[in-house]
Order: structure tokens, then sequence, then C-alpha cells
């Protein structure tokens, strides 16, 4: 089995591997963490992946997310993926969601290990990705609030 985790490079999902990695230690499992970039440069400077003049290269944020996993975990897995545009009606968050829960699969996760602030609240807003996440029965969802 496998603990995933979802990483962007943010604060929270570097606190998420970080619990993972402890958790690790107690479950003898493999720890992959999954960075999910769209091939959208306005989604990529909002998240501080290139600056304002940069062009996108899907390749050297990959790299970038690697070098920060491997800086927090350096024995973790390392995976990243585009996610396929399957709607003109999804959003992006949908199409990370769809893809993070699809990894989950593809790699046998037993925990999804996700670094979110806003996950689990009883209002669920639109841009997290930690709700739809954990509503997959297949693995269960440890949801890391404070970095």
């Amino acid at each position: 089995m496998v603990l995933l985790v979802p990483f962007d490079g943010s604060p929270l999902s570097k606190a998420a591997l970080e619990r993972a990695t402890e958790f690790a230690d107690y479950r003898d499992e493999e720890i992959i963490a999954l960075s999910i970039i769209p091939d959208d440069e306005e989604y990529a400077r909002e998240r501080g992946w290139i600056d304002a003049d940069t062009a996108l290269d899907i390749e050297a944020i990959a790299d970038r997310m690697r070098e920060q996993a491997e800086a927090v975990a350096p024995s973790v897995s390392f995976r990243y993926e585009i996610p396929e545009d399957v709607s003109s009606m999804a959003s992006t968050a949908t199409d990370i969601t769809r893809t993070i829960r699809e990894v989950a699969h593809e790699e046998g996760a037993s925990i999804v290990f996700i670094g979110s602030e806003n996950a689990g609240r009883v209002s669920t807003p639109v841009c997290s990705v930690g709700s739809p996440v954990s509503e997959d029965p297949r693995y269960d969802v440890h949801i890391v609030r404070h970095a």
C-alpha cells in the first residue's frame, strides 16, 4: 500500500508530507508525493510557480516540486500529472480532484494526506480539493490544517 500526498509546494502540502513521513515509519509504506500541474499559465502564476513574465514550463515546475518534496522527505517517490480537461464545464479544482482520485486508485493508496485550510468544514469552498477527495471510500484521508 501507498501513502499519497498531493503536493503543490505550499506550506500545508509540506506539512502533509511531513505527517505522511512520520506515519510511514509505523506502517512501513511507500510515500508518493503527487504534483498536479494544470496546463494553465494563470493557475501557475496564482500559485507562485512562475513569474508574470515567465512562460509555462511544466517540466521545470515538476522538477522544482520534486526537489521541494525530496527536501522534506528524501526517500519520497515523486509523480506528477497534467490533468485532462474532460469537460469545459469542469473547474481546474474539479480536474485536480479527479486526477488525485484516479492516481490514488492506480497506486492503491491506503491513506491520502491532504494539506488544506478548507477541507472538512461544514461549508465546502469551491476552490478546495480536500472535500471531494475525502469522499472516496477506497482510502482513508488525513487532513492537515496547520503547517
